[in-house]
């Protein structure tokens, strides 16, 4: 592909957004290679320092990688190629279990909550400076302690990764390893590729990240720890006391690594959380409101550490400089008036995971769906069986954009699910496995 691509510019910025354009457009494909640096920089007419230097900007931005007598070559995910892109688009008919979104008819009205917003920035409206809205923090505190998580400061972010991001950014420097969830959440799979962080899989089963694969990262010098409490997506894992007890034991030995825990699912699920945050010095809890308040409202609290936190505003301040008053007020009027009922949201989505967990189980097909969302189908080849799920009607995520080195598998949200809906579901998977394959994969 070097024959249609030759390093071109006259700057190290010029030579990485001239290779980053051509990855965007094909002409170098996942895998290329680049040539050696004395020869880009022969090709560009620049020294070769700078070709180095651009080669550099290439693989903080994620886009290239070193690999060794192999060379530096284009990554086989560039953080360019988002794993939300593996997807499938469902023809009309087509039932779409893919998406990942909660049920509408179960997210709280909004109106009376932007009314009340409104009339409060008509009293106090926010302007350049303003702190995040108190009322907010202080339920955030209150729901935070009770659920045990460390008294800490607090910060409002515009959901989950907004923190994540500069908390990453903050700490880590590319090429450090992080451990994460095998298989995890498309976005920060996305997020540490564009940061040029180096992932190391951490297996899940029902009750969360293995412990002895937490060890295994931990030992091999992973700097970062990232989890999911509860409603894990996509598995649905759940971390339980025990699972809870034996991993803060093993980050207890490791104080100086960033732990990052996402709850995403409070208010969503009626299994009781259990926080590691504080085990180790350094530590971020974040609670959004996206799945039982809706994706849109675009908020977050979370807790850490004072020296987290106060970098993670400090980037925020940097960028955006703050998070919508008006949203911030909207929340704080949806949590003070109670406006989700977390029992019977939880209840809904749970006869849903249970139901289909219990079909599929009839047809010898062994899957996983804990809390929350989704349900985990262990497949033995996804493209082979999301093609005939699709011609039967049904489309499924594939597992692939979940991914990194745990076997094939389909994501089905079942937030919508109907009850005449779960068996022809069932059937309709076991049928495009096949009741052997089911048995032997599941």
């Amino acid at each position: 592909m070097l024959e249609t691509y030759r390093i071109r510019g006259g700057t190290a910025s010029e030579i990485a957004a001239g290779v980053e354009a051509a990855v965007a457009a094909g002409l170098l494909p996942p895998g290329s290679p680049l040539p050696p640096v004395r020869e880009a920089a022969a090709d560009a007419g620049v020294s070769p320092n700078t070709a180095a230097a651009a080669y550099r900007l290439l693989r903080e931005r994620g886009v290239v990688e070193t690999a060794g007598r192999r060379g530096t070559r284009v990554r086989p995910r560039p953080a360019s190629t988002a794993r939300e892109e593996i997807r499938i688009e469902a023809p009309p008919g087509v039932r779409d279990l893919s998406r990942g979104n909660p049920d509408p008819a179960l997210l709280p009205a909004l109106g009376e909550a932007l009314a009340a917003a409104a009339r409060a920035h008509a009293r106090d409206p926010a302007m350049y400076g303003t702190s995040d809205d108190e009322e907010l923090l202080a339920l955030a505190a209150a729901r935070l302690r009770a659920d045990g998580v460390p008294e800490a400061p607090l910060a409002v972010t515009s959901g989950t990764y907004d923190a994540v991001e500069r908390v990453l950014v903050a700490r880590l420097r590319p090429g450090d390893a992080i451990a994460v969830e095998d298989p995890g959440y498309p976005a920060l799979l996305d997020l540490v590729a564009a940061l040029n962080l180096r992932p190391v899989p951490v297996r899940l089963d029902d009750d969360g990240p293995l412990p002895e694969d937490l060890d295994r990262a931990l030992r091999a010098g992973a700097r970062a720890v990232a989890m999911t409490c509860r409603a894990q997506n996509p598995m649905g894992a759940a971390i339980g006391a025990a699972r809870a007890a034996d991993l803060r034991a093993l980050l207890e030995a490791r104080p100086d690594v960033l732990l990052i825990e996402d709850d995403h699912a409070a208010d969503l699920v009626d299994l009781p959380v259990h926080p590691l945050a504080g085990t180790t010095a350094h530590w971020l809890f974040t609670r959004s409101t996206a799945k039982a308040y809706g994706p849109d409202l675009r908020l977050a609290v979370v807790a850490g550490d004072p020296a987290t936190v106060d970098r993670l505003r400090g980037r925020q301040r940097l960028a955006a400089g703050w998070v919508s008053h008006l949203l911030q007020r909207t929340v704080a009027h949806l949590w003070r008036t109670a406006a989700v009922d977390p029992p019977a949201v939880a209840a809904s989505y749970g006869w849903r995971r249970q139901a289909l967990l219990a079909a599929l189980a009839g047809h010898g097909i062994r899957a996983h769906g804990r809390s929350g969302l989704n349900v985990w189908v262990p497949v033995p080849d996804e493209t082979t069986v999301i093609t005939r799920l699709l011609a039967a009607g049904w489309a499924a995520a594939p597992g692939a954009r979940n991914r990194l080195r745990t076997p094939p598998a389909l994501r089905f949200t079942v937030s919508t699910l109907r009850p005449d809906e779960v068996q022809p579901l069932a059937e309709a998977v076991a049928a495009a496995v096949s009741p052997a394959a089911g048995a032997r994969w599941g």
